[in-house]
């Protein structure tokens, strides 16, 4: 079973917090079932990436990589799909690591 999407969220700013890093809802969407998507910002380098959910052949969630570049290409992304998706979260994290704190499977990674 999965958990809504505002306690999934609120327990990811709370691991990145414990780690010194700094987390943002900048877009909150559907508590109970909104999609999220994760941006994190690299301090130390000035990179980002950007981390959409998905969801596996099993059903269990998972993270992938929709787009790679800039972050003004990252950022673009995220507005166009604001606007397919109403319920949309977005959360970003700045780290000197540029660690993005999800604890489930991340393509790529």
């Amino acid at each position: 079973m999965l958990l809504n999407s505002d306690l999934w969220v609120g327990a990811l700013i709370r691991r990145a917090g414990i780690e010194g890093a700094n987390a943002t809802v900048v877009r909150k969407g559907d508590a109970r079932a909104g999609t999220v998507i994760v941006k994190a910002y690299n301090t130390s380098e000035r990179t980002a990436r950007l981390f959409s959910e998905a969801f596996g052949q099993d059903g269990d969630r998972l993270w992938i990589q929709p787009v790679k570049g800039t972050e003004g290409e990252l950022d673009a992304y995220v507005e166009r799909q604001r606007g397919y998706d109403p319920d949309l979260w977005v959360v970003e994290i700045e780290d000197r690591q540029g660690r993005h704190f999800l604890t489930e499977r991340v393509e790529g990674d």
